[in-house]
C-alpha cells in the first residue's frame, strides 16, 4: 500500500538557457506530454524590462529580481498544490536558479543547449518577440551552466522540439 506522503508528486521543472534554444516551445511541448500546468517566464516581466531589452540593453540583477520571485511564486503555488508545472525562464545564472529553488526547493531545472550559430540563426529567423539577436552574445557571456548540487539536466537543444520534449519527458518520468 502506498501512503499518500509516499505518492509521487507532479514536477515542477524550468527549461532554463539562452535565447534561441527554443526554451517556450519545448517548455509547452513538456507540459502537454505530462499533463502540467505551463507559463512563459516573459509574461512575468514587467513592462520596463520589456522596453529595456526591446531597446537592447541587458536587464541587470536589479531589474530580474522581481521577475524571478513572481515566477518563484508561481512555482511554489504549484509546488504547494501539488500539480507540478512548467516554465520557460531563461535564468541563466546560478543566483537566478537559486532565487527560485528558495521559493520552489523541488524545482528541476532542464538546461537546453545549442551550438552558437544555430541559435543566432534561430534568432534570424524568429518573429513577434522582444528579445532582438544582438543580446544574444550577453546571455552566452552571463549563462553559468548547471553545477552538480543542481537537481537538473542539461538537454541538446538541436534536434526538433518534438523530439527534445519527448527525450525530456522520459527522463523526468525515470526521476
Amino acid at each position: 500500500m502506498v501512503t499518500p506522503s509516499a505518492e509521487r508528486r507532479p514536477p515542477c521543472i524550468v527549461v532554463i538557457g539562452v535565447a534561441g534554444t527554443g526554451k517556450t516551445t519545448m517548455a509547452r511541448l513538456l507540459a502537454r506530454r505530462l499533463d502540467l500546468p505551463f507559463a512563459e517566464g516573459d509574461d512575468f516581466h514587467s513592462a520596463a524590462d520589456i522596453a529595456k531589452m526591446s531597446a537592447g540593453t541587458p536587464l541587470d540583477d536589479a531589474d530580474r529580481q522581481p521577475w524571478l520571485e513572481s515566477i518563484g511564486r508561481w512555482l511554489h503555488e504549484h509546488e504547494a498544490e501539488g500539480t507540478g508545472a512548467v516554465v520557460a525562464c531563461s535564468a541563466l545564472r546560478r543566483r537566478y536558479r537559486d532565487t527560485l529553488r528558495a521559493a520552489c526547493p523541488s524545482a528541476f531545472f532542464l538546461h537546453l543547449t545549442a551550438d552558437r550559430a544555430v541559435l543566432a540563426e534561430r534568432l534570424l529567423r524568429r518573429t513577434g518577440h522582444f528579445m532582438p539577436r544582438s543580446l544574444l552574445a550577453s546571455q552566452l557571456a552571463t549563462l553559468e551552466p548547471l553545477e552538480p548540487d543542481e537537481r537538473g539536466a542539461v538537454l541538446d537543444a538541436t534536434p526538433p522540439p518534438e523530439t527534445t520534449a519527448d527525450m525530456a519527458a522520459d527522463l523526468l518520468r525515470q526521476l
